[in-house]
C-alpha cells in the first residue's frame, strides 16, 4: 500500500483494476491484462533511440522547485526523455483533470476508468501557481479525455488557461486538448481562453485509427476539430502529432499530411511509437532519423509552418522553438546520451 494525500492506494500491477483516491475504479496503464498479449521484448533498440541525460543549471533549479512545492508535470510523470532539454529552456507540460482517462487507446499507458464527474476545482489556481514558481516562458497544458463531463472538460481547461494568463501574462500557452467528441462549442470555449496554440493529436493514419485509438476517437473527428479551431480563430496556431512505427505506409503518411493541411493545420510533429507495456500494441518498425528527415521535408513542401520530426520527438518537444524552421535544433551537437530501456 502507498498513500496519496494520506489516503491509502492499492498499487496494482499493469493492466489490473484499483481504486483511486477519489473512490472510483480504474485500470493501471489503461489496458486490461490479457493472456493473449504479445510479450514485451526487452532488448537493444536502434542506436539512434537515445535520450539526453537531464542536466544543466536551469534544469536543476526547476527540479528543486518541483520537489520543494510538490508540483506535478507530465515531463516527470511520463518519464519524458526530453525533460532536461525542455526544462532548461523554460518549457514544461502540465496534465489537467486528473490522471484517469475515460478512453483506452492501445498506444497510451494513462490509467483508464470513469471519474464520474470528479474535478479538482482548485486546479486553475494551482496550475497558475506552478507556472509562476517554475518561471515558465512557455507551458503546454494537456489532459486526459473526460467523456464523463458534459462539455468534456472544456470549461475547466479554459479556466486553467485564463488563470495562468492572469498570473503570468508573459507566458505563452499551448493547449493539447481532447477531441471533446467533436463538440464545436467545446472547441470554441478553449480557443477563446487566451492561448497561443491549439493542438489536437490525430495520432496515426486513417487506416490504423482503430485499433490504435479508442472507438470514441476518430481520424475524421480530429480533422474536424482542428478545422473548426482554425475557422473560429484564424490567427491561432493549430498543431497535431503523428506516431510512426505502427505499420503505416509512406503513402498513408503523405495522405495524413495532406488531410491535415486541408484543415489549415500549421505545425506537425512526428515521433517514434514505443510500446509502454505488453498489453499495448507492438512496434511494427523503428523509423530511422534519415526517414524522419524525408517526412519532414515532405511536410514542409505541403505548407506546414514547421514539422518537428525525429525518433525521440513527442507532441510537446521544445514547443517554444517550433517556428524557428530548424527542426527544433535536432541537428545540433547533442549532450551525453543514454539508451532507453524497454522494447
Amino acid at each position: 500500500m502507498s498513500e496519496f494525500k494520506g489516503i491509502p492506494i492499492n498499487r496494482r500491477g499493469s493492466g489490473e483494476k484499483y481504486v483511486t483516491p477519489q473512490g472510483f475504479t480504474a485500470i493501471r496503464d489503461g489496458i486490461k491484462r490479457s493472456a493473449a498479449a504479445d510479450p514485451l521484448v526487452v532488448g537493444r533498440k536502434p542506436r539512434w533511440l537515445r535520450a539526453r541525460m537531464p542536466a544543466g543549471a536551469r534544469f536543476e533549479e526547476v527540479r528543486g522547485i518541483v520537489r520543494e512545492h510538490g508540483l506535478s508535470t507530465v515531463c516527470e510523470e511520463a518519464k519524458c526523455p526530453n525533460i532536461g532539454e525542455c526544462w532548461n529552456a523554460g518549457t514544461a507540460t502540465l496534465m489537467l483533470m486528473g490522471a484517469v482517462c475515460t478512453r483506452a487507446c492501445r498506444f497510451c499507458a494513462v490509467d483508464t476508468g470513469n471519474p464520474r464527474g470528479w474535478l479538482d476545482h482548485d486546479e486553475p489556481a494551482n496550475a497558475a501557481r506552478t507556472v509562476q514558481l517554475m518561471g515558465l516562458g512557455y507551458v503546454v497544458l494537456t489532459s486526459v479525455n473526460r467523456d464523463d463531463l458534459e462539455d468534456g472538460g472544456a470549461g475547466h481547461f479554459a479556466a486553467c488557461v485564463r488563470a495562468i494568463k492572469a498570473a503570468s501574462p508573459q507566458t505563452a500557452v499551448e493547449a493539447l486538448t481532447p477531441d471533446f467528441q467533436g463538440d464545436s462549442y467545446a472547441v470554441e470555449t478553449v480557443v477563446d481562453s487566451g492561448l497561443e496554440v491549439f493542438a489536437q493529436n490525430v495520432e496515426t493514419v486513417r487506416r490504423l485509427t482503430h485499433p490504435v485509438r479508442d472507438p470514441r476517437a476518430g481520424y475524421a473527428q480530429t480533422l474536424r476539430v482542428l478545422a473548426h479551431a482554425k475557422r473560429h480563430r484564424p490567427g491561432i496556431l493549430t498543431k497535431t502529432s503523428l506516431m510512426l512505427g505502427l505499420g503505416e505506409t509512406d503513402d498513408e503518411i503523405r495522405e495524413a499530411m495532406h488531410d491535415l493541411r486541408e484543415t489549415g493545420c500549421d505545425v506537425l510533429t512526428l515521433g517514434q511509437y514505443l510500446r509502454p507495456t505488453a498489453q499495448h500494441l507492438p512496434v511494427a518498425r523503428y523509423v530511422s532519423p534519415e526517414e524522419f528527415e524525408v517526412y519532414r521535408r515532405q511536410a514542409l513542401a505541403l505548407g506546414f509552418l514547421e514539422c518537428v520530426a525525429g525518433p525521440m520527438v513527442r507532441s510537446s518537444y521544445r514547443a517554444e522553438r517550433a517556428l524557428e524552421r530548424n527542426n527544433c535544433g535536432l541537428g545540433e551537437p547533442s549532450a551525453p546520451a543514454v539508451t532507453t530501456a524497454g522494447e
